[in-house]
């Protein structure tokens, strides 16, 4: 897979369809790398005429890794949970840095405006990009996930625990079994998974990386960013919300909040759905995006 230079990184990138067509940029969650995107997730787009990119974010996967900035422990998270809104530089980075990366991928590759769809952590980052570069974004679509706001429902207590306790050294083997209880707990339940696809889709994304301090300085910038609202209430481009009724990682208030920040944004509330793409609602979610993007008005 190529490389490119955004906002002064090496970024890990891939591309699919015509490069005339109307670009989408997908941009990942907390941890997931470019292989995360489901095959015909991506084919579903590119069979309706978009260019997809999907790429690596900072300190994950292929990307350049922030290895001289040490994560804190995690005791310190919670300090950077109250002190987020008077220091925004206690972490090596915030959203606002990983959403000019981006914008530097679109500048990277010639493009002026683009789809973003942004999952999770990557609704996040979608947020910030939309509002501070308009000019850039065609649409938005946001999935499973929130405005980071304090006082909307947090993850159980455990999920929470095995998330934030991530050991910063590990063997690829207990990095796997790690990853394999949180997906199987945070996964659509009756997602219609074929078990060993879904083993081997785990073990080749270990085997290409498992960058456990990126984990956490990437968890760490969502805390130490805070608060999107300031950011989400200034989006003005046509938004779809995303969000699965059984979402235990990002619960769903989380997507409304985006919601009903931005004027005629539209939430999607899809019934049994987790924290996940799952094969048997691929459809479903594809039809939804699909006629979401056609009813956008793209300008000469």
């Amino acid at each position: 897979m190529p490389k490119l230079r955004a906002n002064r990184i090496n970024i890990e990138y891939q591309e699919f369809g015509d490069p005339a067509s109307p670009p989408m940029l997908f941009i990942g969650g907390w941890s997931v790398q470019l292989t995360f995107w489901p095959q015909p997730f991506i084919d579903a787009f590119v069979d309706a005429g978009y260019r997809v990119i999907v790429f690596d974010n900072r300190d994950i996967g292929l990307s350049q890794k922030m290895r001289y900035f040490p994560p804190t422990s995690p005791f310190a998270l919670h300090v950077l949970a109250a002190r987020a809104l008077k220091s925004r530089r206690l972490t090596a980075y915030t959203l606002e840095d990983m959403a000019e990366d981006a914008r530097g991928v679109l500048d990277a590759l010639g493009i002026d405006r683009a789809h973003i769809l942004g999952l999770s952590m990557g609704g996040m980052i979608t947020q910030i990009l939309a509002a501070k570069h308009p000019d850039r974004v065609l649409s938005t679509t946001i999935l499973m996930s929130s405005t980071n706001r304090l006082g909307l429902p947090l993850p159980p207590k455990r999920l929470a625990a095995r998330i934030l306790l991530t050991p910063l050294l590990s063997t690829a083997k207990a990095s796997r079994r790690r990853s394999e209880k949180i997906w199987r707990t945070i996964r659509t339940q009756d997602g219609g998974y074929d078990e060993a696809q879904f083993n081997a889709g785990l073990t080749a994304t270990v085997d290409r990386s498992h960058a456990l301090a990126g984990r956490k300085r990437q968890l760490e910038a969502v805390i130490a960013t805070g608060d999107l609202r300031r950011w989400t209430r200034r989006i003005k481009a046509p938004t779809l919300v995303i969000h699965g009724s059984k979402d235990l990682l990002a619960p769903p208030a989380g997507g409304k909040d985006i919601a009903s920040c931005i004027p005629d944004a539209r939430f999607e509330l899809v019934s049994g759905m987790g924290h996940d793409l799952p094969p048997n609602r691929l459809d479903y979610l594809t039809n939804l995006i699909r006629a979401h993007l056609n009813s956008v008005s793209v300008p000469a």
